[in-house]
């Protein structure tokens, strides 16, 4: 049986309004990626291949787990969030939302950009063809798999794996935290979902602090 383990980055900058902003590990970040390489270090066997997206984040997070050289994949990388947010307010009129609306906003992205009414760099199905790419390369009987990505990749896995819709997809990519692992277990049906958004590295009381979604 193989095993591909999905690991969120750790947090990037929650302030920023564009891509090119975001894209860095906070300091915090840097903290919750070391602390995900100590756990996996002492607890699990090692990976026979580490695997992440070319965003800066994604490296960043894989160095910080112990991993400077990982295989870059660019088909893990995030759905262009930024732009479909500005497309769902050209088209729609909802605006980009702060913190607090930012539960309501995505659902309404997914919907509309998988009826086709927005638009990013990619259509919702081209980033959902990508992404399984990437999971059918990654899913080898016997062979044990780091996939450092983010939380829409997670999120569309999941949906692929489970067969949910948008909205769903989106309930389920809204809870994912910085750092989180997700469990997907190669069988000779397929891959299956073994595990969702554990933490276990941030699992005390002196790291509550550090549990975080963005």
């Amino acid at each position: 049986m193989g095993e591909i383990i999905l690991v969120r980055h750790g947090q990037a900058n929650s302030q920023a309004k564009d891509e090119a902003s975001y894209d860095k590990l906070s300091d915090l970040g840097h903290t919750q990626a070391k602390w995900l390489g100590d756990y996996l270090s002492d607890r699990e066997a090692p990976f026979d291949r580490v695997i992440c997206g070319s965003l800066r984040r994604h490296m960043e997070t894989a160095a910080g787990i112990g991993y400077a050289t990982p295989d870059v994949d660019p088909r893990l990388n995030e759905m262009d969030y930024f732009n479909l947010g500005q497309s769902l307010e050209d088209v729609h009129g909802v605006p980009f939302p702060g913190p607090d609306e930012f539960a309501a906003h995505v659902p309404q992205v997914m919907e509309a950009w998988h009826r086709a009414e927005i638009m990013g760099v990619e259509t919702f199905a081209s980033f959902e063809d990508r992404v399984t790419g990437v999971l059918q390369a990654a899913a080898e009987p016997g062979v044990r798999v780091l996939c450092v990505t983010s939380g829409g990749v997670i999120g569309m896995i999941i949906r692929h794996l489970l067969d949910l819709d948008p909205t769903r997809m989106a309930h389920i990519l809204l809870p994912i935290m910085n750092t989180s692992l997700h469990r997907v277990r190669v069988i000779p049906q397929g891959p299956i979902l073994a595990s969702y958004n554990a933490v276990p590295h941030l699992d005390h009381p002196d790291r509550a602090h550090a549990i975080t979604h963005y």
